[in-house]
């Protein structure tokens, strides 16, 4: 039996909470239809403007309608009436083999008539007799307006969908129109036969709702309401459904029914989990009965599909439900208020959505956006292109969304971490759904009266608000973003005495909930908070974002946190911009988050399998750059410019801890002033990402680039809010890339390495109270060399300039150098260390790489132990003075640091890197002086 078949014995039917063009042409409709049994479809604003405005597959017919001179609203009706007319005919085999009672489509009218009776019957009738399809039914709100239209339309024999129902009080009117309208079309000598009507209950967006009031009471000091949470929504649609068998069970109906008409099946809508602690199938398998509708998106029916247990389940429990409502009351939750706004809150949502499509229209309407990606690979190009047109013919686009782990390794081990891997390919429609909670969270911290904002994270938690908070600075009126991602104590001061910590939000971030940073970050500030604050109000200035079930999850609850956000398991952190990690503290900084993720899903749409080869910039992108890696061309040269000139520094930890490992690795090279033509070999690759055109300086460099024989490539952003776009192209091409490498994306084998030596150093120091030493090569002026005992042989001199010459005697061709800096990040310092990378790439030819630990530790870390044996390091650090204790512990963050510094560079040891340190001293820029002085004479005595 089909899998959606076992519902329909049960009396139910499932239907496609969605429509897109795309799904018609390539026959995925259909064969979800055929070989899954789905049995109807509906659509909505939302809907429509997610397909139309995100994606290329109407932009041929909005140009060619338009300029046939086309109004606007002509222009949306040809659209949506080709789509739903398509859809209705393949239900039609269904629709007839149940004898009209199943096979439907939806099709609303326009939302921003939800209060205008008479022009929502004008629209209806106007929709039905265009479509001409016995199985198209017309979806008009459950608002007091729509009640008696809806009425009207049954009595005159238009199928109905009654949409925005939220309580058992609006339902029964509902169920009252439809019975009225067949009473009326009775009594005028009509038959009821052919009549279809569903009664649209919406669920999910019950439980956010009222689980927000009581999480409002559980924090004022009521936890035992905690039973409450997650309980209302399918309470509710059960007690809609005791309802409904009243009313289709008694004498009244009976009348009508013995004379053909069909009940008006309630459908629940809304059935898709928007808590990740919940699973993705519980209002499904809660709702199951005969003589109903689930409507669901695709995610939430293949969850169904594969895990889903078919049993009667909605007359369970009903004296239960009765029992909930009475608790929410004696709670001192408003109920009926609560349905109320979610109306309003509906009827204003899908009008929002409406808007918005019709803007997409217009902007469609004069012609077609250009391609946002550009790339000239010269000798390259026919290299490139055959491995696109190899992942064309083997359907990559699709192997990667149907989420076929296989396509980047054939290991049982590698699939079973790759398989839960890849939810940031769905995050951003997950999140889209999540818009209003996070604005509406952002309100209340804004409504505090906070002015600061402090994500405490490394790595993949931290890098993306990192470039938020450059890219857009303070907004007015909205907390200032700041990340802490150092344990260096400089940084933990300076950032410390730039905050109002009574006035400051701390996101304390960490997928695994135990990385030792974000946990270090958290004790030391919850500190300085209950010193100003005081021990009992602490947790409200403190939030935590990470996976279910993590010890941070614990730690949270034990110090009161405002609010812990849990991410979706399924996304590794580098993976993580478009999640709760990312879009978090961007709303709270005061993000439009909202436009922010609609550019994101455009983005999204041009990489789904059903897009066009030539528009699917994402699998463009990963064979461009795959290719040219594997083919020599390693060193990937980021170009960054403009508002968005920060970028680089997540690109570079994707690209990097992605890539990096089993011996092979793209080294993104972010930061580097571009030179001339003669100071770069044969390995580089030229990648701007920018809003707008490169400006006059940039491009002709670039030109000069290209005439020598490098690839150069292009995305341009229209302005900064297009981040999220680039973030979902960039995480779609390094998934690509990977494959064509041959390799794993999705793991970092060797960053954990890093950790324990770490964790190690730190046990013996608690144990001692003293650190591992290297050997000291040189000293001169409160400088020193130091390295391990293989690499101090191969250096070995009595000077400290000599050294350092000695040490860049060992660069190769096609090497690269890479300058790993644990000290604070300051415009002096980062100036001094770009002169060093600058003065060593002029004169060796070789790419050049900095970082700040630790946090590149979580990034080009990975790609400097498990990459190809072809870098060059010079690990910098100093001396903490004064250094900063931390709570608990019996080290101090100067000495983690410490730790974390030694920790990597013996990692670099073991694996045979050629590397050294330099000790810069207590004068941190006399320190840098004195380096870049020994680099620029080295580079004299060999002019």
């Amino acid at each position: 039996m089909k899998p959606l078949n076992q519902l329909e014995s049960l009396g139910q039917s499932i239907w496609l909470d969605m429509i897109q063009r795309s799904m018609l042409r390539s026959g995925e409709l259909k064969r979800m239809i055929e070989d899954a049994g789905l049995g109807g479809l509906t659509s909505n604003p939302t809907i429509f403007e997610k397909a139309i405005g995100h994606s290329p597959d109407y932009d041929e017919q909005i140009s060619r309608v338009a300029k046939g001179g086309a109004t606007r609203d002509e222009v949306y009706e040809a659209v949506v009436i080709e789509d739903i007319a398509a859809a209705a005919d393949l239900f039609r085999p269904t629709y007839d083999r149940l004898q009209g009672a199943d096979g439907f489509v939806s099709l609303e009218v326009s939302p921003l008539l939800a209060h205008d009776t008479e022009r929502t019957l004008q629209e209806a009738r106007r929709l039905h007799g265009k479509l001409k399809r016995p199985n198209v039914m017309i979806k008009v709100p459950a608002t007091p307006e729509g009640l008696p239209a809806i009425e009207q339309l049954i009595s005159e024999g238009i199928n109905v969908n009654v949409t925005l129902i939220f309580s058992v009080d609006v339902y029964n009117k509902v169920a009252e129109a439809y019975i009225r309208g067949l009473e009326r079309r009775d009594q005028a000598g009509k038959p009821l036969t052919g009549i279809g009507s569903v009664a649209s209950f919406f669920v999910s967006r019950i439980d956010t709702a009222v689980d927000k009031e009581l999480q409002k009471k559980i924090d004022a000091g009521n936890p035992e309401l905690k039973d409450l949470i997650g309980k209302a929504a399918i309470a509710n649609a059960k007690l809609a459904y005791e309802s409904f068998e009243k009313i289709f069970g008694g004498d009244r109906f009976a009348k009508l029914k013995a004379k053909g008409a069909r009940v008006q099946r309630p459908l629940w809508a809304s059935t898709s989990t928007k808590n990740p602690a919940y699973s993705d199938v519980m209002y499904v398998e809660a709702l199951i009965g005969p003589d109903t509708v689930d409507t669901a998106p695709k995610a939430t029916i293949e969850a169904y599909v594969d895990h889903g247990r078919p049993q009667v389940t909605l007359t369970q429990d009903v004296k239960e439900s009765h029992q909930l409502f009475d608790d929410l009351a004696k709670a001192g939750v408003d109920f009926k208020k609560v349905t109320e706004q979610l109306t309003t809150d509906g009827v204003k949502s899908f009008a929002d959505s409406f808007e918005q499509l019709m803007a997409a229209i217009d902007k469609k309407s004069g012609a077609v956006a250009a391609n946002r990606h550009s790339s000239e690979l010269g000798q390259y190009a026919a290299q490139a292109q055959t491995a696109l047109d190899a992942m064309i013919k083997e359907n990559a686009a699709q192997k990667v969304w149907s989420k076929d782990a296989s396509f980047w390794s054939a290991s049982a081990e590698a699939q079973k971490i790759i398989a839960n891997a890849l939810g940031w390919l769905t995050v951003p429609k997950l999140m889209a759904e999540r818009v209003d909670e996070l604005t509406s969270f952002a309100t209340e911290i804004k409504n505090e009266g906070f002015t600061h904002v402090v994500v405490l994270g490394m790595g993949g938690s931290s890098l993306c608000p990192e470039v938020f908070s450059r890219t857009f600075g303070k907004r007015q009126g909205w907390p200032e973003l700041h990340v802490v991602d150092s344990t260096v104590p400089a940084t933990i001061r300076r950032i410390e005495k730039s905050l109002d910590l009574k006035k400051t939000l701390f996101i304390v971030s960490s997928k695994s909930g135990s990385t030792t940073e974000p946990v270090m970050f958290h004790r030391y500030f919850y500190d300085c908070v209950k010193q100003v604050s005081g021990a009992d109000k602490a947790g409200r200035q403190f939030i935590a974002i990470t996976d279910p079930g993590t010890q941070m999850v614990q730690d949270a609850q034990k110090d009161n946190f405002r609010r812990i956000f849990l991410n979706m398991a399924d996304i590794g952190g580098r993976y993580s911009a478009l999640s709760y990690f990312g879009l978090l503290p961007f709303a709270v900084s005061g993000g439009d988050v909202k436009e922010f993720l609609n550019r994101t899903l455009k983005a999204l749409a041009l990489c789904e399998p059903n897009s066009s080869p030539e528009a699917n910039i994402g699998l463009r992108m990963g064979a461009e750059i795959g290719t040219l890696g594997r083919s020599g061309r390693d060193k990937l040269t980021l170009v960054t410019a403009g508002a968005v000139q920060s970028v680089g520094l997540w690109i570079e930890q994707l690209i990097a801890e992605s890539t990096g490992k089993e011996g092979k690795g793209i080294v993104p090279i972010e930061g580097e002033a571009l030179g001339a033509p003669d100071v770069y070999g044969d390995d580089r690759v030229f990648f701007y990402v920018g809003v707008g055109e490169p400006s006059a300086e940039i491009a002709s460099k670039l030109a000069a680039l290209q005439k020598a024989g490098h690839p150069v490539l292009k995305n341009v952003l229209k302005d900064p809010l297009d981040l999220g776009a680039e973030f979902f192209l960039w995480e779609f091409a390094t998934a690509i890339a990977g494959h064509v490498l041959g390799i794993n994306p999705f793991d970092q084998p060797n960053v954990q390495e890093s950790k324990d030596n770490t964790k190690r150093i730190l046990g013996e120091f608690t144990k001692t109270k003293s650190m591992p030493k290297l050997q000291t090569i040189a000293e001169e002026d409160g400088v020193k060399a130091e390295a391990d005992e293989a690499n101090a042989k191969a250096v070995a001199n009595k000077e400290f300039r000599a050294v350092v010459a000695a040490h860049l005697e060992r660069v190769k061709v096609g090497n690269y150098i890479a300058i790993t800096q644990y000290f604070d990040e300051t415009p002096a310092h980062d100036e001094l260390v770009q002169k060093i990378r600058l003065t060593l790439r002029d004169e060796t030819k070789c790419a050049t790489t900095t970082g700040y630990g630790p946090r590149f530790l979580h990034s080009t870390g990975q790609l400097h132990k498990g990459g190809p044996g072809t870098g060059i390091f010079l690990q910098l650090t100093a001396a903490d003075n004064p250094d900063v204790p931390l709570p608990g512990e019996a080290f101090t963050f100067g000495v983690l640091k410490e730790a974390q510094a030694l920790g990597d560079f013996e990692s670099l040891a073991k694996r045979g890197r050629r590397a050294i340190r330099v000790e810069l001293g207590t004068n941190l820029t006399a320190g840098l002086e004195e380096l870049l002085d020994a680099v620029s004479s080295r580079v004299k005595a060999n002019v």
